[in-house]
């Protein structure tokens, strides 16, 4: 007997423009949560950096706590409770040490228990054109463990980001069985323009997957412009919710069911084969041949 095909549910995505006010920006994911919660959403994701956008080392170290101490944590898990709902906090700048933060990812269920913690993995770090530059590695300390989660519909794999940008680590998740990928980002603008929506849609179609991707959208109060364009894809890569760069709630409704579909057409998540590390090509032996004429 086959097993039974996960029920279908309604998921939502919190675009923020979070800015360097903790307490503003409680107000703002507590309100997003609430409108998703009593539009009956059965999951929720919030964007990057929920809790605070602050580049400034002595700033952001004074206004963010560790994960006991945490009001936007403490508040997410309050709202799962009332709602009966799965919350996301797709990140949180968390405190591990006086100099040092994680930039961590919550998963809340429906008890308002904390089932699923992952620390983003791959930092950025990089100087752009016009004097930008990111050095998430000077504040943040990176993880090294790639994370699932069992929801009532399916595996859930968990990212962050930069994250996005590293392929292999969306194979692993899917052949660890994930059929949705969280995406919560902060994508600066031009790298968002560029490159958001090919990369969400390829993770998506890679793996015959559901992506949730909520985003960081607008001008912030540090000086940052994030791209926003939260996105649902669904496993054939199709845009199923979009938002632009104004705060909003999006939602959805996912049948995990068309992951199978897609997986069954395509199913190149399961052909996939290990080989050897790739050598330099030697050359021609020819090219190495004494000539007895000139």
């Amino acid at each position: 007997m086959s097993a039974p095909v996960p029920s279908a549910f309604k998921a939502a995505l919190v675009q923020m423009r979070s800015g360097t006010d903790p307490q503003a920006n409680l107000a703002a994911v507590v309100a997003g949560i609430e409108e998703a919660g009593t539009a009956g959403a059965d999951y929720v994701l919030t964007p990057e950096m929920t809790n605070i956008m602050e580049a400034r080392r002595e700033r952001l170290f004074a206004a963010i706590a560790d994960e006991e101490h945490d009001a936007t944590l403490a508040a997410a898990r309050d709202l799962a409770r009332k709602h009966s709902i799965y919350v996301h906090l797709g990140s949180l700048a968390v405190k591990t040490s006086p100099d040092k933060a994680a930039n961590r990812s919550f998963l809340i269920d429906r008890r308002g228990d904390v089932i699923a913690r992952y620390d983003k993995i791959h930092m950025f770090d990089v100087d752009l054109a016009g004097g930008e530059s990111h050095r998430e590695s000077r504040n943040y300390r990176p993880g090294d463990v790639a994370v699932v989660a069992d929801l009532p519909w399916g595996r859930l794999g968990v990212t962050i980001c930069y994250d996005l940008r590293f392929p292999a680590l969306y194979r692993a998740l899917g052949e660890a069985g994930a059929s949705f990928f969280s995406i919560p980002a902060a994508f600066t603008h031009k790298t968002g323009e560029a490159h958001w929506h090919v990369l969400i849609r390829a993770r998506a179609i890679e793996n015959g997957c559901f992506v949730f991707a909520a985003a960081q959208g607008g001008k912030h109060g540090n000086g940052r412009e994030t791209f926003g364009h939260s996105l649902i894809v669904d496993p054939w890569g199709r845009i199923v919710a979009e938002g632009r760069t104004e705060p909003a709630v999006l939602l959805a409704d996912i049948d995990p069911a068309e992951v199978a579909a897609a997986r069954a057409q395509i199913p190149s998540l399961y052909h996939g084969r290990r080989f050897e590390l790739v050598e330099p090509m030697a050359e021609p032996a020819h090219l190495h041949a004494v000539q007895d004429s000139p």
